[in-house]
Formats: C-alpha cells, sequence, structure tokens
C-alpha cells in the first residue's frame, strides 16, 4: 500500500520549517515519538525516575519485541544502548581474540569501529585486513572469500558508509560466511529504517544500529543484537557495569548468557520509550514501502543535481541508497552547507575524518552529504536542486 505522504508529514512537525535533507545525520522524528518521550520524562518528574521504570516495566521491555518483529532474532538476543557505536563497541569488545587472529573489514568502514578494531590490533594482536573494492566501488565479495583462512575470526561490514550512497552486499557476504565458522558482524546505523533489514536475510551474526537516523527515533538510543553463536564466543564487553553481568564472587564477574551484557544500567529510559515507539512507527508505515519511496526520491535527486553545470555526484556501488553526495566546482562543501541552511535546506557536510579508507584514493576531502526520506517531497528536492543551481549559473 502507498505511503500517505500527507499523513506522515502532517505527523512531522519539522516538516512545516525546514526541508530535512539529513535524515541520514538525524531525521526528525515523528509527533507519537516525541509524545512518548516527554510523556516519560513528564511522569518521571512527578514521581521519581526508579519508579516510573518500575511502573512502566513492560513499556520500556516492548522495544525488544519490536526490534525483533522489524529486524529478526529473538527479544533476548537485543540490546537497548546508547548509539550504534556503543553498541558495535559493546559486541566486538566482548569477543576474546589471540594474537595472530584475522579481521576483515572494507574500505566503508566508519571511523567509530575503525577505532574498535585498531584497539584489538594494539592490545590483543589482531591483525587488520581491508578487503579492495570491486568495479562498482563496493566491497568485492570474491576478494573477501579468498582472504579467508584458518586465522580469519570476524568480518565486519557497513552495509551503508557515512560518506555517500553505496549499499554494500551484505547479503552475498553472509551467504559466503555461512558454516565457515566465521563470526559475521554488520554495522546497520544507516541502512536500519530505510531499507528491508532482517539478521535471518543477511546471515550476520551480530548487527547494531542507531535510532536517530533513518528509524526517526530519539538521539541517544541505539540497540545491538548478537546470536548464540556470536555469544558463545563472548566475555564481558568493555563497560560492562551490573546490569550485564553478575557480582558472583568478590573477584569474579559473570556475563549474563543473553545480549543483556551488553546493555548498561543508565541508559536513556525515556528514549527507550521513544525508540519503541519509532520501531512501531516505522513497521506501521511499511519499510518495503518506504525502501521504494527513497529509491524514488534520490534517484530524482541524482539526476537533477547531474544537469547541473560543475556539479558531480560522488556515489558509488552497484546499489545505490537514500544518501546523496556531492561536490561543486569552486565552491567548498562547508560553505554549501551553510548557504543552504539560510535557506532553511537541511544537508550536512562528510570529511575524509570519517572516509580514511576511502576518500584519498578517491581524490576528495570532503563532500555534501543530502540524504532523503520518505516523508519529503519532490518539491523539496527541487528547492535543493534550485539553490545548487544558483552556485554554477
Amino acid at each position: 500500500m502507498a505511503i500517505d505522504i500527507a499523513a506522515v508529514r502532517s505527523d512531522t512537525p519539522g516538516c512545516a520549517s525546514v526541508v530535512h535533507l539529513n535524515n541520514a545525520g538525524a531525521s526528525l522524528p515523528p509527533s507519537a515519538v516525541v509524545d512518548a518521550v516527554i510523556d516519560y520524562l513528564r511522569v518521571e518528574a512527578e514521581i521519581g525516575g526508579y519508579e516510573i521504570a518500575d511502573q512502566r516495566a513492560d513499556q520500556l521491555a516492548s522495544v525488544y519485541q519490536a526490534a525483533a518483529s522489524l529486524f529478526g532474532g529473538s527479544a533476548e538476543q537485543w540490546a537497548f544502548v546508547e548509539s550504534a557505536t556503543r553498541g558495535w563497541n559493546a559486541a566486538f569488545s566482548a569477543l576474546r581474540f589471540e594474537p595472530g587472529d584475522r579481521v576483515l573489514t572494507t574500505k566503508a568502514e566508519y571511523p567509530s569501529n575503525m577505532a574498535g578494531l585498531l584497539r584489538a590490533k594494539e592490545i590483543q594482536g589482531v591483525d587488520v585486513v581491508v578487503v579492495p573494492d570491486d568495479e562498482f566501488g563496493q566491497v568485492d565479495v570474491a576478494a573477501l572469500e579468498a582472504l579467508l583462512d584458518d586465522r580469519t575470526r570476524l568480518v565486519s561490514l557497513t552495509h551503508v558508509p557515512t560518506q555517500g550512497g553505496l549499499i554494500n552486499p551484505a547479503k552475498e557476504v553472509g551467504e559466503r560466511l555461512r558454516d565457515t565458522g566465521i563470526l559475521f558482524q554488520v554495522d546497520a546505523c544507516q541502512s536500519v529504517g530505510q531499507l528491508d533489514v532482517n539478521v535471518s536475510d543477511l546471515g550476520c551474526d551480530i548487527l547494531s544500529f542507531t535510532g536517530r537516523k533513518f528509524l526517526r527515533g530519539p538521539r541517544g538510543t541505539g540497540m545491538v543484537w548478537a546470536n548464540e553463536a556470536a555469544l558463545s564466543q563472548m566475555g564481558n564487553p568493555a563497560g560492562v557495569d551490573g546490569t550485564g553481568a553478575t557480582w558472583v564472587a568478590p573477584m569474579e564477574i559473570v556475563p549474563q548468557p543473553s545480549a543483556v551484557r551488553f546493555e548498561p544500567y543508565e541508559v536513556f529510559y525515556a528514549g527507550k520509550v521513544g525508540l519503541a515507539k519509532a520501531l512501531e512507527y516505522a513497521a506501521m508505515v511499511g519499510i518495503d514501502e518506504v525502501a521504494a519511496r527513497n529509491e524514488e526520491l534520490s534517484g530524482y535527486l541524482r539526476g537533477g543535481l547531474a544537469e547541473l553545470r560543475g556539479v558531480e555526484v560522488r556515489d558509488k556501488g552497484r546499489e545505490l541508497s537514500a544518501i546523496v553526495t556531492f561536490t561543486v566546482d569552486g565552491h567548498q562543501p562547508v560553505a554549501i552547507k551553510t548557504g543552504l541552511g539560510r535557506q532553511s535546506i537541511n544537508v550536512s557536510v562528510t570529511t575524509e575524518a570519517s572516509a580514511r579508507l576511502d576518500f584519498p584514493e578517491r581524490k576528495l576531502d570532503q563532500v555534501v552529504r543530502a540524504s532523503v526520506h520518505y516523508f519529503n517531497t519532490i518539491e523539496e528536492l527541487d528547492a535543493l536542486i534550485g539553490a545548487v543551481a544558483t552556485l554554477t549559473a
């Protein structure tokens, strides 16, 4: 069923004031999410933080089933955390590596994930190997398969990177890793909410996402999932506390058997309720419909920008996402972002600092990033295209 765009925009207060094309940074939340967070905070202020958590235990717990319903796995395999970074690193840091173990990553890796990989290299002697891209600019699946050996413990894949429209072939990677015993960790922070993502379809063992991006949830929220194969190879994650582990003896703590081991005691409780509502809202709108709408909008925007003199669309990959990146001859991306902001058009800038494995060989240091979402309109995209056109006139 087609999305009722007018109804969705009516549900989104921000649509009345801005052309929001920064959904890969933080999307505009629907009123249902905002209301859920505010209501929780209001009652918390009236009766106390611990007390409302007890009173609304079922509401807080609904986030786990909502994630399982939308993305697969069981509710017990999901943990609520403060961000995708926290989730990714909590799961990765719980793995126990030996010197010489290999972890394969890609040129699309996130800087925060790379920090975790390099920490494992520094402390545990892990060998971090970057898999090359293929001719389309996505991870070369055949090259990845050729790099697998008996020392390979894990493949880390960013599904959709921060610096462009690429959709990495995560399902193909999962198929190549099936029955190898090698763990497959997927960062889905930019794909969840804009694409149909299911842990079984991807064949992954670990998956993390954030609430604030295409899911349209609150900032300060995220989740991480791990299956039994991954959990069986994990100990206590970095930052574990009394929620994630049990203090069984003066000098011994034991991790919780489920994904709760990744979850700290002190999280954004109102945000947890808000994220549950965002997951429910995404399910109501329909992920397949969202993905189709985003493909239509991003294709229109790429086509419009590509027709402008002096504008180059910088996306790569066989399949493209809702993230559209571009440069304009003679104009710095930061200046473009600032100028568009004065016209109430929200975009962002991605720099080489977020793409050290990718931008240098493409001779890029910055790009403008315009990320559409299903509530955007063609008229809004025309406003962006027209504003950019004035720079090249």
